[in-house]
Order: structure tokens, then C-alpha cells, then sequence
């Protein structure tokens, strides 16, 4: 297993994991930058601070109750809806390629692309910001036209990678597409 460290579109610190089971099997995983435990404490007694300054002036005390109600019910829901850790390509040559986001909570979510409907993997760019950003996508063939893309699946949408992180995954998910074409003809 080989372990790069890359910058995500923002700046942040990501990790690429590479792991080849074989010559037609690949698995690589994104890493994001963990919760950072100074930001949830900031940011959780600012909440407070601001629900204490609203129980000084009305003197009731449901709002310091509901304020630590909603924190706490905000943080579940954002460790098992939003805060992804890690997001996971595995392609494997003659079945197709599953892609994996683990959340904070532990919580799973795998979608598989069987290799017959794959078209082709590409790296996109798009305008966000004032700013070019690159994103790895899957193209998915159009059953009725052979020619014809009928969906995009962008990959990586929570960590962001860079340029220089997408080609790595772009050339390793090319050579796998590139053995399927040529075991094919």
C-alpha cells in the first residue's frame, strides 16, 4: 500500500492511498482531514455563549435547553450526513468500479458501476468562484447510442483533490480500462 499526501481544491491536507490487488484490481482512497476538535469547541460555545446571552435577557431557561438540544442534535446529523472521511475508487477490470464515502459516524455509502456501462473515466474542470477547479468523473455509456454519454458521475466531490492527485487516479483507472479494451478486441 503506498500512501501520498496531496492539497485538496481549498487547501486542506488530503491523503492518496494506492493499493493494487492485481494486475486488473485497484483501490484508491482519498483521505480528508479529520474533524478538528478546536473548531467543534469554538464553534459549539459560540452557539452557547449566544443561547446564555438570550437566557440573561428573557430569563427563561428553555433557551439554554433548546440551544444545547440543537448542538447536539446538529453535530449527530453532521458526523452522519456531511463530514466524509474518506472516499474510495475500486475498480476491478472485469466487473466494474464501486466507489465508497465513509462518514465520521461510520456510516457507509457504496455505489457500484458495472464495467459494461462505463464509456470512458475523465478529468473535468469546471468554473466555481472565480476559480478553475478539476474533477475526476465516470461516463456512462447511452445504451441507445453507442456514441453517446447518457450520465457523469463525478467522483472525489467532498475531498476536492487537486490536478496532480486526479491524474494519479486518472492514469491508474486508465491502465485498468485500457487491459478491459484490449482483453475485449
Amino acid at each position: 500500500m503506498e500512501e501520498r499526501r496531496y492539497r485538496s481544491a481549498s487547501g486542506a491536507r488530503i491523503a492518496l492511498r494506492r493499493r493494487q490487488h492485481s494486475a486488473s484490481c485497484r483501490e484508491l482512497a482519498v483521505r480528508c482531514p479529520r474533524l478538528r476538535l478546536r473548531s467543534l469547541s469554538a464553534a459549539t460555545s459560540a452557539a452557547w455563549l449566544a443561547a446564555y446571552g438570550l437566557f440573561v435577557l428573557t430569563e427563561n431557561s428553555m433557551v439554554l435547553s433548546a440551544a444545547i438540544i440543537i448542538t447536539l442534535v446538529g453535530l449527530i446529523m453532521y458526523l452522519h450526513f456531511v463530514k466524509i472521511d474518506q472516499e474510495s475508487l475500486l475498480v476491478i477490470g472485469s466487473l466494474g468500479i464501486q466507489v465508497t464515502s465513509s462518514y465520521a459516524s461510520g456510516k457507509e455509502s457504496t455505489t457500484f458501476i458495472e464495467m459494461s456501462q462505463v464509456k470512458d473515466v475523465v478529468i473535468n474542470e469546471a468554473i466555481h468562484m472565480q476559480k478553475v477547479i478539476y474533477y475526476l468523473c465516470i461516463l456512462l455509456q447511452d445504451p441507445g447510442d453507442p456514441q453517446g454519454v447518457s450520465e457523469v458521475v463525478p467522483l472525489f466531490q467532498s475531498s476536492k483533490p487537486r490536478l496532480d492527485c486526479l491524474i494519479e487516479v486518472y492514469k491508474s483507472c486508465q491502465e485498468i480500462l485500457e487491459q478491459r479494451k484490449t482483453q475485449s478486441s
